[in-house]
């Protein structure tokens, strides 16, 4: 906070720290320009970091009288963004710039969207929750999106593309979006800084089919309540490792990769997940990955993951080698759910052929952390506890 020579109070707009892991941001898009008028709690600017795009809030009422970052540049937690001459309290504009411009894209009716911000003002985050509900003039929600691996959390801002000229050969040339980018320097570090292995089992998941359809699940929360519970016997699982560090934990925090379509991919987290029975991870997983495609995750929500789980098998794919989310030492991958012919073992010792269906357990672990017979043992574990609960 400063004063200048007429004595007007300038106070300082910072870029905000959200969440313990993040060190800078982005900021995305100013919602005021110099000499607008701003209420306590207004949007000042959208920022963007590693995990969720959000905003930031004027923290006193008065005049925006400076904005030192520009749209686009990144800059570390605690640099001042801006600065607000402080005065008399700024009547409130009822909705922000970003909320009217996402309420006239989707046709909605703000004065029918219920606010949650402060004095019920309407956010972001209520207008995006209120059409991925089907709300007033919305589309209704999209089918169910597939889970998936990791990336960060960035939507690209609406702009016009750049027109592309095809070359010689027929090919047209075009940058990577900002998401992208950011995707392939998450991948990259995790390569470059994991020893990373890959090994795979199948499993018979016999008693898993019936029991989802007896639950009205998905494979998933089953097998996550398995991966869980055989956790508790290879806690060099459950951990993380930053540089020459590694830490255990006794609870469990699952990462559920959730893919956000054309928008990009993230992981929210399920913080004590050891506490929850399979129904309740169910409905956990499936909240998250609404709350994912609506834009309401909090940087709370996609920190702090000590194991996570990711499933593409629902596109067909039988076996992959999923990237490691750092500093996590481990990732497993459920692949597709086929029926095989196999040999089944009758308790008399004879053989016979029978059809069951079967999934590969694929887990990428960190090699600096443990040894491939390590990985194998839980992989055996977690199979035995979903063949013969």
């Amino acid at each position: 906070m400063s004063s200048s020579p007429t004595d007007v109070q300038l106070v300082d707009v910072l870029m905000p720290q959200m969440g313990t892991s993040m060190t800078e941001g982005t900021i995305v898009a100013w919602s005021k320009a110099v000499g607008d008028a701003l209420a306590v709690e207004e949007t000042v600017c959208e920022i963007s970091t590693d995990k969720i795009d959000t905003e930031c809030p004027a923290p006193v009422a008065g005049t925006l009288a400076e904005i030192l970052v520009a749209v686009g540049e990144t800059v570390d937690v605690g640099t001042v963004l801006a600065r607000i001459a402080a005065g008399a309290a700024a009547p409130p504009r009822r909705y922000s710039p970003v909320v009217q411009r996402i309420a006239a894209q989707h046709a909605v009716d703000l004065a029918r969207v219920p606010g949650t911000g402060r004095g019920g003002r309407v956010t972001k985050q209520d207008v995006l929750a209120w059409i991925e509900q089907g709300g007033n003039g919305a589309a209704p929600p999209a089918d169910e999106r597939p889970l998936h691996s990791e990336s960060p959390y960035r939507p690209e801002p609406v702009a016009a593309p750049p027109p592309a000229a095809p070359d010689d050969l027929g090919g047209v040339a075009a940058p990577l979006s900002r998401m992208r980018r950011s995707v392939g320097a998450a991948m990259r570090r995790s390569l470059e800084t994991a020893a990373t292995c890959t090994t795979v089992v199948e499993c018979d998941v016999t008693h898993v089919e019936r029991r989802r359809r007896e639950l009205g699940l998905t494979a998933l929360p089953l097998i996550a309540r398995a991966a869980i519970e055989t956790l508790r016997d290879f806690p060099e699982l459950n951990a993380t490792l930053e540089g020459d560090t590694l830490t255990r934990y006794e609870r469990v925090h699952l990462g559920i990769a959730v893919s956000l379509g054309a928008d990009g991919l993230i992981v929210p987290v399920i913080h004590d997940a050891q506490e929850l029975a399979v129904e309740g991870l169910g409905a956990r997983i499936k909240e998250l990955a609404r709350r994912a495609r609506a834009r309401q995750l909090t940087p709370d929500d996609v920190r702090g993951a000590t194991f996570t789980i990711t499933n593409p098998g629902q596109y067909g794919a039988l076996i992959a080698t999923p990237v490691i989310n750092q500093p996590q030492v481990a990732i497993l991958d459920l692949e597709a759910i086929v029926k095989r012919p196999v040999v089944v073992t009758a308790p008399d010792g004879s053989d016979a052929i029978a059809i069951r269906p079967l999934v590969n357990l694929c887990m990428s672990w960190d090699h600096r952390a443990l040894d491939g017979a390590y990985a194998a043992q839980f992989l055996t574990a977690l199979r035995r506890r979903l063949e013969t609960p």
